[in-house]
């Protein structure tokens, strides 16, 4: 059954949203903003840390602070929530993890593998769970996915590289040599990126490798990598994510699919992905975090991967590139 979506997202929205958590901050480089509150005799402190900004990462983020509500956390109420955002800078992490832990945060959420290694790095006291890590083994942040040992745990964004090509052979059988582009310091990339070039040969494909150290180059890489392959995959790449417009616009001159890792990156643009909902994650997050902040020791939570998988093409994209719009069981974004 084919179901159709309209992208909606605005940056006014997300503003809006971002706003209305009333401990939101941001930070700019060299900088972390201190929250508008402060915590209240008997309060928990609860800080959030994202990585950047971009739709997924805004979804888990919005939707983790749901489900802590719905567990009982509400804000203002029983928890602060101390949020920042780093706007993709190390040394805004570092800050950012300083600052939680001289605050005696009572639970770290960071979100995304950057965001994460940082306050691991941080504290091995204060309880933390991550959102978003593709692979939380190869970032070193947990060493047993179903018994923690550490004070991490988390959910993983981890998606079947296997069911992406067989997208691609279904919607482009066309395409013979893929180019993988994706941000060189990104470990949840360079995970996925093995992954895929083990299954190249597989598929038929034949790869071109392209990587970035910042999204003021992506423009060049993908304009160069296009002139070399039949379609580009990029994984689950905050730094990319983050300027998918883009890359997206690279592959609509070039007339060639962009394959994606999440559907947000479709909903920007991007051709066509295999993923998962964003807000599933959220509200897995957030419950882990309440089961924390009820006294569940993290050893007691396993690592949590989502396995319900879907289908999403961008019908605009498809246009321009000349390919289908459509495929059994697919969202289609507009």
């Amino acid at each position: 059954m084919k179901k159709s979506v309209a992208k909606i997202v605005t940056l006014g929205l997300l503003m809006g949203l971002t706003a209305g958590c009333g401990n939101s901050s941001t930070a700019s480089s060299g900088e972390v903003a201190a929250p508008s509150t402060e915590a209240k005799e008997g309060m928990k402190k609860v800080a959030i840390v994202q990585y950047v900004e971009h739709p997924s990462l805004d979804t888990i983020r919005e939707s983790t602070i749901k489900a802590l509500a719905e567990q009982g956390f509400v804000e203002g109420q029983n928890i602060t929530i101390d949020y920042q955002n780093a706007q993709a800078d190390q040394s805004n992490l570092n800050s950012i993890a300083s600052k939680f832990v001289g605050d005696k945060a009572d639970i770290i959420i960071a979100i995304a593998t950057p965001a994460a290694q940082s306050v691991a790095s941080a504290t091995t006291d204060i309880p933390i769970i991550f959102s978003a890590v593709t692979d939380p083994l190869g970032a070193k942040l947990v060493e047993n996915m179903e018994a923690p040992t550490s004070n991490v745990t988390g959910t993983s964004d981890a998606i079947p590289v296997d069911q992406v090509f067989e997208l691609c052979k279904e919607l482009t059988p066309d395409v013979k040599t893929i180019g993988f582009l994706y941000t060189a310091s990104e470990t949840n990339s360079q995970s996925v990126i093995e992954q895929a070039k083990a299954l190249a040969d597989k598929y038929g494909f034949t790869y071109e490798e392209s990587t970035i150290t910042n999204t003021s180059e992506l423009q060049q890489a993908a304009e160069i990598l296009a002139g070399k392959v039949d379609a580009i995959y990029t994984p689950i790449d905050n730094g990319i994510a983050s300027a998918m417009p883009v890359l997206a616009e690279v592959g609509k001159t070039a007339g060639i699919p962009v394959y994606v890792g999440a559907d947000s990156m479709v909903a920007d643009g991007g051709y066509a992905t295999v993923g998962i909902n964003y807000e599933d994650l959220g509200k897995k997050t957030g419950e882990m975090a309440a089961q924390v902040l009820n006294g569940t020791s993290i050893s007691e939570i396993p690592v949590a991967t989502l396995d319900n998988f879907y289908k999403v093409i961008n019908k605009t994209t498809a246009t321009a590139i000349g390919a289908p719009a459509d495929s059994e069981g697919a969202t289609i974004v507009e």
